[in-house]
């Protein structure tokens, strides 16, 4: 697996979770069941211009929106750059309450790496019709919207290269997780839909935008292709709409 960043970004923003803990339990108490790594920093592909700081926090009863925004101000108070790109994910013990959508229980069941840990708890593993019926909702159309934005788009601006990048790159996702029920890395997702290429997704723009991303560079030189994030859209609506995939 081809790694987005050396070992000391990977390790600055392990440590960076580590150091949130305290805040957490000063919060939660006995509540407190596990914390964990998710995302980039669990399955691979960390990149310290690019990436999110995902972890997964899980409690008997959830936990409020004043915890929730004490432990933010909390941890950017602690740093300022990896505080701002920390993204939670919580749930009750039952998974019944919280900020947990199925992909996500997918990466929690797949690739959590435990912080620490009172009580492992396992939620009912989402199946693929699931996992399709939350993809075709909300995460489609929320992409379709930025792509068309950037679509239409006369200029990059510096603030929106994070978002712009990741819009090309997440046709790859997308069709990675629709077809397979899983989640994986951006290196694994793009080599993936390059052996299965969907109908008309044009791989060389996404596996373009996946190299920007490993060298952590501008990614204005792939602005002029923005034009193309319409047919993009095309394709992937294509296979949300067409016959069902066996799972």
């Amino acid at each position: 697996m081809h790694r987005t960043t050396d070992d000391s970004d990977n390790v600055a923003a392990v440590g960076f979770a580590n150091c949130i803990i305290p805040f957490w339990q000063v919060e939660l108490g006995p509540e407190l069941l596990g914390i964990y790594l998710m995302g980039s920093l669990a399955h691979g592909g960390f990149s310290r211009r690019y990436s999110d700081i995902d972890i997964a926090v899980v409690s008997k009863a959830g936990i409020s929106t004043k915890a929730l925004d004490r432990v933010r101000s909390k941890a950017i108070a602690l740093s300022a750059d990896l505080g701002s790109r920390l993204s939670v994910f919580w749930a009750d013990r039952r998974f019944r309450l919280g900020r947990f959508p199925p992909l996500d229980r997918v990466d929690y069941l797949d690739h959590a790496v435990a912080l620490m840990e009172r009580q492992r708890v396992r939620p009912t593993r989402p199946s693929l019709e699931e996992i399709r019926r939350y993809l075709a909702d909300a995460p489609f159309a929320n992409w379709r919207v930025s792509a068309q934005r950037f679509a239409s788009a006369e200029v990059l601006e510096p603030q929106d290269r994070k978002a712009f990048l990741r819009t090309l790159l997440y046709p790859a996702r997308f069709c990675y997780s629709w077809m397979t029920g899983r989640v994986g890395s951006n290196d694994e997702a793009v080599a993936f839909v390059s052996e299965v290429c969907p109908s008309r997704l044009d791989m060389t723009l996404i596996t373009r935008a996946l190299q920007c991303r490993q060298a952590e560079a501008d990614p204005d030189l792939l602005f002029p292709a923005r034009i193309s994030l319409s047919s993009q859209v095309d394709a992937c609506f294509a296979l949300l709409s067409g016959p069902p995939l066996a799972g």
